[in-house]
């Protein structure tokens, strides 16, 4: 196998770049390459909380010129959950220098655009995220585009940044609108996210009348029927907007029906307990995020702020 089929395969279980909230690494594509024997060993021991066994076992192979790429990221991602994310970036600049093709390139400045996600720093998140965005205008992939602009909005927005969030999330949505002969659900789903974001900035400004309008006109587009697998999307907006905009028991009520395997679900629900005056039940929630290990804006999100309450 070599360096681009062992990038992919890799990627295919590291990386997750979404519009909304889906958190958790996707399935190997069917058909595609295998997972190299080594990664799907560390990635094992990383499911189990082992970090540094997984990071010993990539290690060994960084020095192998066939794994090098695959080592690099693999390494990088697992100090980035180790909250090492100067060494992390290490290991991404190598994969970048190494990188054959376009495409690792791409791959490993995205991933060093997460890893400043794990730093709560939107400004260079962006700059490497461009990158990626660059790399996809020039494949002229309009979906991927509108994907990763999304993606780092999700950094900023969770960073605090909102006003470039809402930049990169209307990039996003207008450059997705642009893709050649767009089918009418596709549009549903670009128009939803972009509904679904602007009610969670507003929100987050404080802005409780237009983030329900938002809300109100998120769900208007998903009972269109286009999009069922946006639909679990839903509570998760209704109960952040909820969170935000000061009524916890409501939040937690739309929260507990999202994805409970989601680490930002669990960081919310945590940060609603606490709230509520629910110590112990904030702090269950909270060590659940914290044992994540997916390298993406909501892995991130969870990694700070179970970190910042000493969890984990």
């Amino acid at each position: 196998m070599n360096k681009a089929h062992y990038a992919i395969a890799l990627l295919s279980t590291v990386l997750c770049i979404t519009g909304i909230a889906q958190t958790q690494p996707p399935a190997a594509p069917q058909g595609g390459p295998p997972q190299p024997e080594f990664i799907q060993q560390g990635n094992q021991l990383a499911r189990e909380g082992k970090l540094q066994e997984a990071l010993d076992v990539y290690q060994k192979h960084l020095s192998v010129p066939a794994d090098a790429f695959a080592a690099s990221i693999a390494s990088g991602n697992t100090l980035d959950l180790m909250g090492k994310g100067d060494d992390a970036r290490k290991h991404f600049s190598k994969a970048n220098e190494i990188a054959t093709t376009p495409q690792a390139k791409a791959q490993a400045n995205r991933a060093t655009a997460m890893s400043y996600a794990f730093e709560g720093n939107c400004k260079k998140s962006v700059e490497y995220q461009q990158k990626v965005f660059d790399y996809q205008k020039q494949q002229k992939d309009f979906f991927q585009q509108g994907e990763v602009a999304n993606e780092v909005a999700r950094v900023c927005i969770d960073s605090g940044d909102f006003d470039t969030a809402y930049q990169w999330y209307k990039t996003g949505h207008d450059v997705g609108l642009q893709e050649p002969n767009i089918k009418p659900d596709r549009v549903d789903l670009w128009n939803f996210r972009w509904e679904h974001a602007q009610a969670r900035i507003a929100a987050r400004k404080g802005n409780k009348a237009d983030a329900e309008k938002h809300v109100v006109a998120a769900k208007a587009i998903l009972d269109k029927g286009t999009n069922p697998n946006q639909v679990a999307f839903f509570p998760y907006l209704a109960g952040y907007v909820a969170l935000y905009t000061g009524d916890p028991k409501a939040a937690l009520t739309e929260l507990q029906k999202a994805n409970q395997n989601d680490p930002f679900i669990q960081t919310l629900i945590g940060e609603t307990y606490e709230k509520l005056g629910e110590k112990d039940k904030a702090t269950e929630f909270f060590k659940k995020a914290a044992a994540t290990t997916a390298h993406n804006p909501a892995g991130a999100y969870a990694k700070r702020a179970t970190r910042d309450r000493k969890i984990g």
